[in-house]
């Protein structure tokens, strides 16, 4: 997986945009102003996504790849080391399930948008 290819699918999700809040380096990407995927721009090695606890446990302890989330909320955050023992096709899962928490935690009105 590269960096372009996770951005342009990240940016093919509905009302999703790209920020670098935090200065040049992280590229954030956010729906609705939440963000649900955040990874360096200039050394790609990994995205961090937010995740289900339980689910987030079960990945760590299944991918060496998978870890708690590197300066996020542990419990509600992986971080993915790309190119790894989690393949692409999971990777894209798991960005999925990130996107799919944010929009569930948005209000009702906001959901709508996405359809």
């Amino acid at each position: 997986m590269d960096l372009e290819f996770l951005r342009e699918y990240c940016l093919k999700k509905p009302h999703t945009t790209e920020e670098t809040p935090f200065g040049l380096d992280p590229l954030v990407f956010k729906v609705h102003g939440k963000m649900f995927a955040l990874c360096s721009i200039q050394n790609f090695v990994s995205i961090s996504l937010k995740c289900d606890p339980d689910k987030a446990e079960e990945l760590r302890a299944t991918y060496t790849a998978v870890t708690a989330g590197y300066h996020m909320n542990k419990k509600h955050w992986n971080t993915v080391t790309v190119n790894q023992d989690v393949d692409d096709s999971l990777l894209l899962t798991m960005v999925d399930d990130s996107f799919a928490l944010v929009v569930k935690s948005l209000p009702k009105k906001l959901q709508a948008t996405i359809g």
